[in-house]
């Protein structure tokens, strides 16, 4: 059955022009005229496909750990990058990868300088006017996770299985603290997206679980065994290391259950308060806790998905994935050995040595700081694949040596803290907070230095809602927005994008680029001249923290 549901566009339409949107004419972009949309009341399955790429051994782009975001034209005035380049006091944390540099110049290698992610410049709009709203509303009701899942269990297959029964459901598959509630022990958190590829206008929704592994789950006395109140605790506590924060709220737990008096008031029992401990409780209780670094085994299921439109147009999170992925902490370095790495980093750079990662066949790309990476993405039919490892490149920067990530990792240091951030992400009101060490909103405070929606400093949409004409930002109207308000779209550009990443699944050319833009960017670079390129000067950069401070 479907449900029928009549959309009443708005009189004054946003046009979806520049990087992002086009001005199509089609059935699907008709102004005041009405709409009718059917809405699936369930969900069909993708078929099966081939589940390996072809791996020719050719490489397009040697470089692709620098993301297409890193060849926006700055202007000398603009700084979409401070988000990615950061430089910390020495032994402040782990990571030392100290590159706020990058924030002011164009530093690539030779290869790095022209920029290979030529999708940006390739004008979709009449592909995007091929695809009716009714194909991209019948497309992203569809559910490709369970069918990848079952492929991977039946098939031949050596890397992990990233299962959760019934994801493509979303908040469905959890509970209100959430835990999947098929028992598999991912737990789903509410954080807020980064500025700003993971904004839902720019493109993509998502969602992101953690897993630790089975003695952080397990009590050590008055019982054996799985434990929810020792597994809940450790992950309190797991969230206070990586935030650095010396206590935490949490769900509340029964001390008893790992014997361990972590509220400090002497007795044991039913606590919503812990001081951060030095080890880990239950099982774990040999590990120690380290300041901004997660325990060895740590699993991480990332999915990325289209942008969900719901029978009121309001913007969700569908069943249908672009991408799912996947990391896992194989080896803990401490951070003296982080130190050494970090600095082999950056010599690598300085010689102008091109990446090199170590393929690990199924399981997917080493990074070489102790994880394991690993990327499905969907084939031309639509059904998830195993990425080739030239398309696990793209993954392989941000996920290694950017100086703003804590322990390689984004949207975990991001969590709403304490218990209220335990279940599945929910943007409707959650507050712009500031970063920590901020003063405004994080949201308002991008918007004015990046000087646009996004990190090509374009999304016109965006501009429209919380610019002003003279091109500054409404700061009243963003600081009285939640960030559902202020980071979803229209549901005019909200199917405008998911047929423009339609296109580009069709056409299989991820290692060109996979943002869904429509008509050519604009504030690119195709060529970057580190000689003549501007240099964005001191007073434009800027000193960020990932973290929040909620």
């Amino acid at each position: 059955m479907k449900a029928v549901f009549s959309i009443i566009p708005i009189l004054v339409m946003v046009s979806l022009s520049g990087c992002d949107g086009s001005n199509s004419n089609s059935d699907n972009q008709s102004g005041d005229q009405n709409l009718s949309l059917s809405f699936p009341s369930d969900y069909g399955k993708s078929p099966a496909g081939t589940l390996r790429p072809e791996e020719t051994g050719l490489v397009y782009n040697q470089e692709a750990i620098v993301p297409p975001q890193c060849y926006t034209r700055h202007e000398a005035l603009h700084n979409p990058c401070m988000t990615c380049h950061q430089s910390y006091a020495f032994g402040s944390r782990p990571n030392s990868m100290d590159d706020a540099a990058l924030q002011a110049e164009y530093s690539f290698s030779e290869i790095g300088v022209t920029n290979h992610w030529q999708n940006l410049f390739e004008d979709r709009s009449e592909a995007v006017a091929q695809i009716s709203d009714q194909e991209v509303i019948d497309y992203i009701y569809t559910d490709n996770y369970t069918t990848l899942i079952e492929q991977l269990q039946s098939e031949p297959w050596d890397g992990p299985v990233p299962a959760i029964e019934n994801l493509h459901l979303g908040a469905g598959a959890f509970d209100s603290q959430g835990f999947a509630l098929d028992g598999s022990h991912w737990v789903a958190f509410n954080y807020k997206p980064l500025p700003s590829t993971f904004w839902p206008t720019n493109g993509s929704t998502d969602d992101v679980m953690i897993r630790l592994p089975a003695k952080f789950r397990e009590q050590s006395c008055n019982g054996s065994g799985y434990s929810r109140d020792t597994y809940v605790a450790n992950l309190a506590i797991v969230e206070a290391a990586i935030q650095d924060l010396q206590q935490i709220s949490l769900p509340p737990v029964d001390e008893n259950s790992f014997c361990a008096d972590l509220n400090g008031d002497g007795q044991l029992g039913i606590v919503e308060e812990i001081q951060r401990p030095d080890f880990y409780v239950g099982n774990a209780s040999a590990v120690s806790v380290t300041p901004m670094l997660y325990p060895e085994e740590t699993e991480f299921l990332h999915t990325v998905r289209y942008v969900g439109l719901a029978e009121d147009m309001s913007i969700t999170i569908p069943a249908r994935m672009k991408e799912v992925r996947y990391m896992r902490k194989h080896t803990f370095y401490p951070a003296p050995a982080l130190l050494s790495q970090y600095g082999n980093e950056k010599q690598e750079k300085l010689d102008g040595n091109l990446p090199n990662f170590v393929s690990r066949g199924d399981s997917g790309l080493d990074n070489g700081f102790g994880w394991q990476v690993l990327g499905f993405i969907e084939a031309a039919d639509g059904h998830l694949r195993k990425q080739s490892e030239e398309e696990t490149l793209f993954c392989m920067g941000c996920h290694t040596s950017i100086g703003s990530t804590i322990d390689q990792t984004f949207a975990f240091p991001r969590k709403v803290t304490g218990a209220a951030g335990w279940g599945y992400i929910d943007l409707q009101g959650m507050p712009d907070a500031p970063n920590v060490g901020g003063t405004e909103g994080e949201i308002l405070n991008y918007l004015k230095i990046a000087g646009g929606g996004n990190e090509f400093r374009e999304n016109p949409e965006i501009m429209e809602k919380w610019f002003n004409e003279d091109g500054s930002v409404n700061e009243e109207k963003v600081s009285a927005a939640d960030v559902y308000a202020l980071i979803t779209p229209s549901a005019e550009r909200a199917l405008t994008l998911n047929k423009a990443y339609m296109a580009i699944v069709r056409d299989q050319d991820f290692i060109h680029g996979r943002d869904a833009n429509v008509t050519p960017a604009v504030n690119v670079y195709r060529q970057v001249d580190p000689e003549t390129a501007p240099v964005l000067p001191e007073d434009r950069q800027y000193s960020w923290d990932m973290r929040l401070a909620w």
